[in-house]
């Protein structure tokens, strides 16, 4: 690790502590998500890191959102969590077509968590290292306005910001139709420069093949070029940790 990275992460442990929480738990790989995310300032990442533990505690108490807890929108089928990528990211699949803008946004907030939690934790080998990312795919293929949710997006997309910083690997967003555009325009607002680089709006056969290269055909299912099979996120068991 080279020296300036090391005195970063000495800062930010001290910085976190004068804040009155502990880093113990939490290898160098967690924090530095966090540095790299506030453009290695430790203060500022030290402040992110503290406000991420206190959300962590009160909204995900257990450490994790059960199945139980979200089987209303796990039924919709609309999330599927494939193998990993050729870079080793765990491949999510968000069908926008299977979804309806949730009335109860807490509840949906708890998705979007239980989601991101165990899309990450299947590239796990046996722990978590703290450096793992993913791969998201939004197809918007089929949707009417009744599927469009400008707040669901924006939501998914500020959680990845403020509590999951530097896991978005790449978002591909394929199949956009022309009335989404404006709806892409006013989200995209909401998009941190460094989230709004990691995405690609797939148009064109170059950019398709890019895509599937990118991704890899093992894990692409069929209708997106590649050879698997559609895996519903529900299906997927995870490997046990190690303690």
């Amino acid at each position: 690790m080279e020296k300036n990275q090391e005195i970063a992460l000495t800062e930010m442990r001290k910085s976190v502590q004068k804040l009155g929480t502990s880093t113990e738990k939490y290898g160098d790989p967690t924090l530095m998500r966090f540095l790299i995310a506030r453009s290695m300032d430790p203060d500022k990442a030290a402040k992110m890191f503290v406000q991420w533990h206190k959300w962590r505690a009160s909204f995900v108490p257990n450490g994790f959102i059960s199945d139980s807890e979200v089987s209303d929108a796990l039924e919709d089928r609309k999330i599927f969590l494939q193998g990993l990528s050729k870079d080793g990211y765990p491949l999510m699949i968000v069908k926008a077509s299977k979804h309806f803008p949730s009335k109860d946004h807490l509840q949906f907030k708890k998705f979007v968590v239980h989601l991101l939690d165990k899309t990450i934790a299947s590239s796990f080998k046996g722990r978590e290292i703290g450096n793992e990312k993913l791969i998201g795919i939004l197809d918007l293929q089929q949707i009417s306005y009744k599927n469009v949710d400008a707040r669901g997006l924006i939501t998914g997309f500020q959680f990845l910001q403020s509590y999951y910083p530097e896991r978005l690997a790449k978002c591909f967003i394929l199949n956009m139709p022309w009335f989404f555009v404006s709806v892409w325009r006013m989200v995209s607002r909401f998009l941190e420069k460094a989230t709004a680089e990691k995405i690609v709006i797939v148009s064109n056969e170059d950019e398709t093949k890019n895509f599937i290269k990118e991704v890899g055909e093992e894990t692409l299912p069929e209708e997106y070029g590649g050879r698997a099979k559609l895996v519903p996120l529900q299906d997927v068991v995870l490997a046990p940790m190690e303690d």
